[in-house]
């Protein structure tokens, strides 16, 4: 959005964002010049700030999750498609990332809508996954077993102990959105383990054709980042992915989430 300064919105225009961002699941800003602290407070207009279990923190600000590679490092954090918080009972409303360091070329974020991903399921199939839910699960990722957290080097990930201690969560397939109450996809890649009551055999083959489903989206987004640029985007009717095509050079973002609520199906 050109012409919005992210430190200086009124009520009316915090309004209007609002029903931008539950109509469109993703605002991008240009030009903001935004502190830590403003990057706070333009966080706490929109929900209640998450603080993050398993990303490095800011030195100065809790409240801000590092989402940084260094010019060494080889795993990016995000290289595949996913939503972030969907191991959650409560799932994150939404994420604001500021881009603070880029690379001269690369770093591009991609996103996709899983509200969209439904409306292009034939009617029978949607009705076949409306009675369906998944498991959930941040084991995987960031618990001590995790191979993931291995391969992000650095101290970029951490606390396995908080996500060994995080029991799995269940939640519907298709939920009714709590913003645009439009019936929208809700498993990914990085979090879902299997539908609830199925075996991960069993569950492998639809989960594998629901994903290529999604992410053959005709309208994903590629965002390619300025300095100052900011995206705010909803946990609940999106996808994801940083690419990974900026080796030697450094990028760094901060990354606020807000807290959620639980999800019903549609």
């Amino acid at each position: 959005m050109v012409g919005v300064d992210l430190r200086q919105v009124d009520a009316a225009e915090l309004e209007a964002l609002k029903k931008a961002f539950a109509t469109y699941g993703l605002l991008i800003f240009h030009e903001q010049q935004l502190s830590e602290q403003d990057h706070i407070a333009v966080a706490e207009r929109f929900g209640r700030i998450n603080i993050n279990r398993f990303f490095e923190s800011h030195p100065a600000h809790r409240e801000i999750a590092m989402v940084r590679k260094e010019r060494e490092q080889l795993q990016n954090i995000g290289g595949g498609w996913h939503t972030d918080h969907s191991y959650d009972a409560d799932p994150a409303l939404g994420s604001i990332l500021v881009a603070r360091e880029l690379p001269e070329t690369g770093g591009d974020t991609l996103f996709l809508n899983t509200s969209d991903a439904f409306d292009r399921l034939s009617p029978g199939f949607q009705e076949m996954l409306r009675g369906l839910r998944a498991v959930h699960s941040a084991k995987h990722i960031f618990g001590a077993a995790a191979a993931t957290a291995a391969q992000v080097d650095g101290d970029r990930l951490g606390n396995a102990t908080a996500a060994d201690g995080l029991a799995d969560v269940v939640h519907p397939v298709v939920v009714r959105h709590p913003l645009s109450d439009r019936p929208t996809l809700y498993v990914n890649p990085a979090f879902t383990l299997r539908f609830e009551g199925w075996t991960d055999l069993e569950s492998e083959p639809l989960l594998r054709q629901l994903y290529a489903h999604i992410s053959a989206a005709p309208g994903v987004c590629r965002v390619r980042w300025a300095p100052g640029m900011v995206a705010f985007w909803d946990n609940r009717s999106t996808w994801h992915y940083a690419v990974n095509d900026y080796h030697g050079q450094r990028r760094e973002m901060h990354r606020i989430t807000l807290d959620g609520c639980a999800l019903d199906a549609a």
